[in-house]
C-alpha cells in the first residue's frame, strides 16, 4: 500500500480540517471508538484530591459523550461543551438528559469560578494553551482541578506495534515515535509553566470485533481527512492481516492512557 498524497498548504488549516472531520462520522465514532477504564476515574479523584459525586464538572471537546457518560454516572454534576454540530448532535441524541453547550476550549462559555473540575478527554491538543490555559484557570474554582488524559496504544504489544507501522507507512508518518512524544504532552499542555501537573498512565484492554476495531481507527482524524478511495484500500488490507493474527475475528486492543491533572490553589 502506498503513502497518501502528502498534504500543502496553511499548517493551521490542515490542523482545523482535522478537528472538523470528525463531525461527518459521529454515529461511527459513538459506535466504535474506546471508552475508559474504572480506574481512570478513580486516578482523576486520587490527583485532584475530591470526589467525583457531587463535583461541578465541566467536560471540554465532550465529542459524543464518552467521558461525560462515564462522569455522570459516577455522580459528576456534568455540562458538555462541544465545538463540532455533527458531535453535538450525536452527544444530545445518545445522552438528552445531560446539558450541552457549543464551545470550545479557547473561549468557554462558562461563568467564572463555575467549575470544580474540568475535563479533556481526547481534545486538549486541539486547543491553543495560551488561550485555554488562562479560560482554565478562569472557570475553575479555588481548589479545583484540570483532567487531561488520552487513550494511546499500548506499542509494545507485538500487533499494536506492526499496526502502528503499517498506518505509519500509509500515512507517511512514524507513529511509533510520534506516540513516544506523548510524554512531552505534560510540557506542551502549559508551556507557560503556570499549571502543575502531576502524571498517571492507566493499562487497560477491550476485546471487539475485527470490524470494530477498523470502524474504530477509521475514526482517527489523519484517515479521516485522507482521500477515500486510499483509506478504504488500507482499511481492506488491513482486515486481511489482523484475521492472520486473530482468525476468530476478535481483537485485543491494549491501551495506555496517559492522565494529567494541576491542582488549582
Amino acid at each position: 500500500m502506498t503513502a497518501v498524497p502528502s498534504s500543502s498548504g496553511d499548517p493551521r488549516a490542515r490542523h482545523a480540517a482535522r478537528a472538523g472531520s470528525f463531525n461527518a462520522v459521529a454515529a461511527q465514532y459513538a459506535a466504535n471508538r474506546p471508552s475508559y477504564p474504572p480506574a481512570l476515574l478513580d486516578a482523576v479523584e486520587e490527583l485532584s484530591g475530591r470526589p467525583l459525586s457531587g463535583s461541578r464538572t465541566v467536560d471540554v471537546g465532550a465529542g459524543t459523550g464518552i467521558a461525560s457518560a462515564l462522569l455522570h454516572a459516577r455522580g459528576a454534576d456534568v455540562l458538555a461543551v462541544e465545538p463540532g454540530a455533527g458531535m453535538a448532535a450525536e452527544f444530545r441524541r445518545a445522552l438528552p438528559h445531560l446539558p450541552l453547550v457549543r464551545g470550545d476550549g479557547n473561549a468557554l462559555p462558562v461563568a467564572d469560578a463555575a467549575a470544580d473540575l474540568l475535563t479533556y478527554a481526547q481534545s486538549w491538543h486541539w486547543t491553543d494553551p495560551a488561550r485555554s490555559v488562562p479560560e482554565a484557570l478562569r472557570v475553575l474554582r479555588p481548589g479545583g482541578a484540570l483532567a487531561l488524559w488520552w487513550n494511546t496504544n499500548a506499542l509494545d504489544v507485538g500487533w499494536m506495534a506492526d499496526a502502528a507501522g503499517r498506518a505509519g507507512r500509509f500515512l507517511g508518518i512514524d507513529v511509533a515515535a510520534e506516540q513516544r512524544k506523548a510524554g512531552e504532552r505534560v510540557e506542551r499542555a502549559d508551556p507557560s509553566g503556570r499549571l502543575d501537573f502531576t502524571r498517571r498512565t492507566v493499562r487497560w484492554s477491550r476485546r471487539v470485533p475485527v470490524d470494530t476495531h477498523l470502524a474504530n481507527v477509521a475514526t482517527h482524524s489523519a484517515l479521516l481527512v485522507a482521500p477515500e478511495e486510499h483509506t478504504a484500500a488500507f482499511l481492506a488490507q488491513e482486515r486481511a492481516r489482523l484475521l492472520e493474527v486473530f482468525p476468530d475475528g476478535v481483537v485485543e486492543e491494549t491501551y495506555d492512557v496517559l492522565l494529567i491533572v494541576a491542582r488549582i490553589p
